[in-house]
């Protein structure tokens, strides 16, 4: 089954829209989120909806999680924590239904899915390989899908391969024995020097991945999240993916 997973959406329709023509385009089967589709950006209402829509599986993110309540603000960046006040102010009821439904892990029949790690699918950023190994090993299957840090990623616990940052166009074989822990990257709010959104198509059968990057007009982002009084900075990070 081919799969195009993306993840941290942030309610930034225009980078969701041009990501899933790019899915559509690759003839996938099903699609997957490892949630944060709202929080940061402007159109939480519309994407919220079309993840819903096209999501065979969907995870709640810790920014979800703020928008709804659930848990606190305190641990939010103060433009995070801005963001997600007027996020729950204009969710519909629609919108929040679906998010309340979400959990923030689970299994398919050959990989683990976790909106931050494994260990911690809420809170806890997978950013090393040492971050990496520690979610492996209480992994339910020998893949595991993983968002969160923003950054496409790819990590092993073979010794013989470096991993870290997954540029667009990179492809990996996930050969056995060893054990994976991917990272699509950020559709809505990248932060690892490519604006571009990102996603992951993977081969779940064939056990091959290859990460994806979408153009999308960013400058309309932008300028949605200055209409709509959101902080200035999260309009300006957008143009650098930082």
């Amino acid at each position: 089954m081919r799969v195009g997973v993306i993840s941290d959406i942030h309610g930034n329709l225009h980078a969701l829209e041009a990501v899933l023509t790019a899915v559509d385009a690759e003839g996938v089967d099903v699609v997957w989120c490892l949630g944060d589709v709202v929080g940061y950006g402007p159109r939480p209402n519309e994407c919220c909806s079309l993840v819903a829509e096209r999501a065979a599986i969907c995870l709640v993110g810790n920014h979800d999680l703020g928008v709804l309540g659930r848990i606190s603000l305190d641990e939010f960046s103060h433009e995070a924590a801005a963001a997600a006040r007027w996020t729950a102010q204009v969710l519909d009821p629609g919108a929040r239904a679906f998010l309340e439904r979400l959990q923030p892990a689970l299994d398919t029949e050959r990989v683990t899915l976790a909106h931050g790690s494994v260990r911690d699918p809420v809170w806890e950023y997978v950013l090393s390989r040492d971050a990496a190994r520690a979610s492996l090993a209480v992994a339910a299957r020998r893949v595991a899908l993983v968002g969160h840090s923003h950054a496409a990623l790819v990590f092993t616990d073979d010794e013989s391969f470096d991993g870290g940052l997954a540029v667009g166009g990179t492809e990996v074989d996930l050969a056995e024995p060893t054990r994976w822990l991917l990272n699509p990257g950020s559709v809505g709010q990248p932060r690892d020097g490519d604006p571009r959104a990102a996603w992951l198509l993977l081969d779940d059968e064939r056990m091959h991945a290859s990460w994806r990057r979408a153009e999308y007009p960013v400058e309309r982002t932008q300028q949605e999240i200055v209409e709509r009084g959101l902080p200035d900075s999260l309009a300006l990070r957008l143009a650098d993916g930082f």
